[in-house]
């Protein structure tokens, strides 16, 4: 026997589910919601009539969608009572008026100004990607779409992103968009917009100057201690060794043991498209960084390059291990979408973040024995 706010709060749930809002904003299949209300039991009409018609009376005063009102024979009444046994919302609409927030309801306003003027290939990554959309705006996000449906492969001809003159963007448009455009991007060509990355498949130059932190982890194996590196010059350069440990973050480096034959990469952030290089196929390579949406993001953008790297400590147990006392929020996630290239546990472990109100576990905060001991039996 549910109130109607039981109701309610059941439906704003649903509505934070990506793969749900999608599905009911798109799909008109998922019309009529039927949302089952049950019905007092024997005792409660014996020993709590007064909660029985207050429920009923808080049902009467419902407007949104139908109630189905069915009559239901008890031994202790004379008379079958009439009682709201199901909540039928028949549309989007409904389902917004029937959640009575505020905030939804603004969501959903945005959301459908967006959507009525993109192109409707782009229609369900918006809508699971809503948190982002929201923090951009409706305008930049619109341009965005305009943006990706001009883009074709090869287009730049060798221009910066910032360079490119189409829908009328601004110079740094691409610098505050270039995730969401990727992503449009990569529903019109496929993957291998991702596996290229942006500026390669669009034939811009790289102007990214990316600078990562080379360590050697044995001393001798590199005439210095650490020395930076752009990127592009690092994909063109081996590297001595037969172990490669790529670390997202440079703070981790005071973690990391002394080994043999190895050399560790920090720094790189989302910059991976060096990990291309055909001279990396032949490490043994091992990825860790951060435990939160984006990490486990560039743990599959990583793995989308060198299938064969072992990731470390980028697991739920870790998560379990220091969450409780190290994990804090997540200012913005990567999105509610999960990576194809993420593995089954890899993915739950992603949408336990998304929803979490502590989804983020930065490296750094996991105590040096674990780090250690991971890295050991990767290298064993």
């Amino acid at each position: 026997m549910k109130t109607p706010e039981e109701l309610r709060h059941k439906l704003r749930r649903q509505w934070q589910n990506g793969k749900l809002r999608e599905q009911r904003l798109l799909d008109h299949s998922a019309w009529p919601l039927t949302l089952p209300i049950g019905k007092p039991s024997p005792a409660q009409i014996n020993n709590e009539i007064s909660a029985v018609r207050k429920h009923i009376e808080l049902w009467r005063k419902v407007t949104t969608g139908g109630i189905d009102w069915q009559p239901v024979n008890y031994r202790s009444t004379a008379e079958a009572v009439q009682l709201p046994l199901n909540w039928v919302l028949q549309s989007a609409d409904e389902w917004i008026d029937a959640m009575a927030d505020a905030t939804i309801r603004q969501e959903y306003l945005l959301l459908s100004t967006i959507l009525a003027d993109v192109d409707l290939l782009f229609h369900p990554l918006l809508i699971r990607q809503r948190q982002q959309l929201l923090s951009r705006g409706v305008e930049e996000t619109i341009k965005a779409c305009e943006v990706a449906l001009q883009l074709e492969s090869g287009c730049a001809e060798g221009k910066p992103l910032r360079a490119l003159s189409v829908a009328g963007c601004d110079s740094k448009f691409f610098e505050r968009n270039r995730t969401l455009v990727g992503k449009l991007l990569e529903l019109r060509f496929g993957q291998q917009v991702i596996d290229r990355g942006l500026e390669f498949f669009l034939g811009a130059l790289d102007e990214s100057e990316h600078w990562l932190l080379i360590a050697p982890l044995e001393a001798g194996l590199l005439p210095f201690r650490q020395l930076r590196v752009r990127s592009s010059e690092l994909a063109q350069t081996p590297l001595p060794g037969t172990h490669l440990l790529i670390v997202e973050n440079e703070r981790s480096f005071y973690q990391l043991p002394s080994l043999p034959d190895t050399i560790a990469i920090l720094g790189a952030g989302l910059n991976l498209s060096w990990m291309q290089a055909a001279w990396i196929r032949n490490k043994n390579i091992a990825y860790w960084g951060d435990i939160d949406t984006w990490g486990l993001s560039m743990l599959a953008t990583a793995r989308s390059y060198q299938p064969a790297l072992m990731p470390i400590l980028m697991d739920e147990e870790t998560f379990e291990c220091c969450n409780k006392e190290k994990a804090v929020a997540e200012p913005v996630t990567a999105g509610e979408s999960t990576s194809s290239q993420l593995t089954e546990q890899e993915k739950a472990l992603y949408l336990r973040l998304c929803r979490s109100e502590k989804g983020r576990l930065e490296q750094e905060f996991i105590p040096d024995n674990l780090v250690q001991e991971a890295i050991a039996r990767w290298y064993d």
